[in-house]
């Protein structure tokens, strides 16, 4: 009788033992599995609500990330005249180093090689740069330009100065508060006082030194060239 009672007082406390072991083991695992989950859920939903908000622009820390400059809401513009497609190689490596827009001024009535015949004095080219009031045609315009804080002028040199229709360019806008810099192409010639007559034209900007570069600048010179600026 007594090693009976010894006996189910033996399996009474086991099984005790054993319940305590279960919940004790369970309960742990339970809660950190439901904590687990809920962390997950709440991190995934504070993810979320996140990730707008730095797609629209901003980084976590509250900072502005930079970007390569997209062209449907660029500020800069890159405006170029090219007679003979040396001004436009360096527009594009300028537009494109920077992330900028491009426009190119046409001409109204395109220029002939004859017309470019710098040795006679009667072609189209030299009539019109002996005549500082000549203003040749340009097709098109550029549309919203009030959206542009900076405007890079491009030209070939003519007889030491921007060709004349780049005067008919600047004198078709309104370039208050804007900031302005000149560069062009030529075989030999320096930028030397080239811009003159547009900065006369456009006093109410903000004019940069400009640059001279032979056609076959490179796109990291051209690029290099612009950031030093320090156009921001």
């Amino acid at each position: 009788m007594k090693m009976k009672r010894i006996v189910t007082f033996i399996l009474a406390f086991a099984m005790v033992l054993s319940l305590a072991a279960c919940v004790g083991g369970n309960e742990p695992a339970e809660n950190g599995g439901n904590t687990g989950s809920a962390q997950g859920t709440s991190s995934d939903a504070g993810n979320e609500s996140k990730r707008p908000e730095n797609t629209s622009g901003s980084n976590s820390d509250g900072s502005v990330p930079e970007t390569n400059g997209d062209t449907t809401d660029s500020k800069i513009l890159v405006a170029y005249f090219s007679a003979t497609n040396n001004t436009e190689g360096i527009a594009k490596k300028l537009a494109e180093g920077l992330g900028a827009d491009i426009y190119e001024i046409t001409p109204e009535v395109p220029y002939t090689s004859e017309d470019l015949d710098y040795g006679n004095s009667k072609s189209r080219s030299s009539v019109e740069m002996d005549d500082p009031s000549a203003r040749p045609a340009i097709s098109g315009s550029v549309e919203n330009m009030e959206q542009y804080d900076v405007i890079f002028i491009g030209y070939p040199i003519w007889w030491g100065e921007a060709p004349r229709i780049m005067s008919t360019f600047i004198e078709s806008y309104d370039f208050s508060g804007k900031t302005l810099v000149a560069f062009c192409t030529s075989a030999s010639s320096g930028f030397g006082s080239s811009d003159n007559a547009l900065r006369s034209a456009a006093s109410n900007a903000t004019w940069l030194k400009g640059q001279r570069f032979s056609a076959g600048a490179s796109a990291e010179d051209v690029t290099a060239w612009a950031n030093g600026l320090g156009i921001k």
